[in-house]
């Protein structure tokens, strides 16, 4: 019998409308447009503005617009499974917000928590339901409202994030195309230099986390950019040799978009040529759990069947993961 693969069998991405620009920011904080795009290569991000409406919303769009492409029924859904830090709330997931908004009834739907590696988290569970034949159609999606956790008085931080989803349809495969390895890892000695303090059970929401300002995103930039750099780059590499790939075998890095010095050290580590590597981060920042979709939207028509594509991402927790997937249309 031949081997079941779960292969992406329709992908789309939804980002808001509103644009904020470097020159905005400019007026926000001590930042300047040159400093911005020389350190980081974003030069503008997406931000939900609308009052009321969180990740859960911009998953919704983006899964709509994938069952539309694909003309799937909300009925044949067997699974969706939603990567994401901002959720809508505590509980329940952001994944059963996003079935209600669309009337997919009756399925399992959760979350994960893997911060910016979540959609390759995410999207090896979601293999797995295939692959196993317990499921034919899983929906994965990435979605991020980063903006709801950003404070827009800390220069290091606000210029980075934007808000945005991507979603992906997984449907077996028996030609050896789709998702034909992942890697997941983390390392939890790093969780405080890139947290979230306040609003969990060890911080629960009072007066006091909020004016410690403890309910934004804080970074200690210059360790993330360590861990980010050596791990994106290691984990990749291990994915090519693992799987006796050499750099002209990839057609396609996908790489997580926090920062466009970190894409270029994995890439050359890869010894894979910056015209094979997916970038958008000039226009929507970092997303999050949404980056890798979203690549894989905006490049959809440069992708062919059968191209070698290899996912890395590398996130809060400290998290990092890399995907070895063979494109199946």
């Amino acid at each position: 019998m031949k081997q079941v693969k779960a292969s992406i069998s329709g992908i789309e991405g939804y980002v808001p409308d509103y644009i904020l620009t470097n020159a905005e920011l400019e007026t926000l904080v001590d930042t300047n447009d040159e400093w911005i795009v020389s350190r980081t290569g974003i030069r503008e991000r997406r931000i939900l503005k609308e009052p009321g409406l969180g990740s859960s919303h911009l998953g919704a769009r983006a899964v709509k617009g994938l069952l539309e492409k694909t003309n799937t029924d909300p009925s044949e859904i067997d699974l969706l499974i939603c990567a994401t830090i901002t959720p809508d709330f505590v509980f329940p997931s952001t994944a059963n917000l996003i079935c209600d908004q669309l009337g997919i009834r009756n399925i399992g739907s959760f979350d994960v928590n893997a911060a910016c590696s979540g959609f390759i988290y995410a999207l090896e569970l979601g293999a797995q339901f295939i692959e196993t034949g317990k499921y034919k159609k899983v929906v994965i999606v990435g979605a991020d409202k980063m903006s709801a956790v950003m404070d827009y008085t800390d220069r290091r931080t606000c210029i980075l994030f934007g808000d945005g989803a991507g979603a992906v349809l997984l449907e077996p495969n028996e030609d050896g195309y789709g998702v034909i390895d992942t890697l997941i890892r983390a390392d939890g000695v790093g969780y405080n230099n890139l947290v979230q303090r306040g609003g969990g059970s060890r911080f629960p929401a009072s007066h006091e986390t909020v004016d410690a300002r403890m309910h934004f995103l804080h970074q200690d930039g210059q360790q993330v950019f360590k861990s980010a750099v050596r791990n994106m780059a290691d984990v990749s590499a291990e994915m090519m040799e693992r799987n006796h790939l050499s750099h002209e075998d990839v057609a396609w890095l996908v790489p997580h978009q926090a920062n466009r010095r970190i894409i270029e050290a994995t890439a050359s580590r890869m010894g894979v040529g910056m015209d094979k590597v997916m970038m958008n981060i000039e226009r929507y920042g970092n997303t999050t759990a949404a980056t890798i979709p979203l690549c894989l939207w905006d490049y959809e028509k440069d992708l062919k069947k059968g191209d070698n594509l290899i996912f890395s991402a590398f996130g809060a927790g400290f998290t990092w993961a890399s995907a070895y997937v063979k494109w199946a249309y």
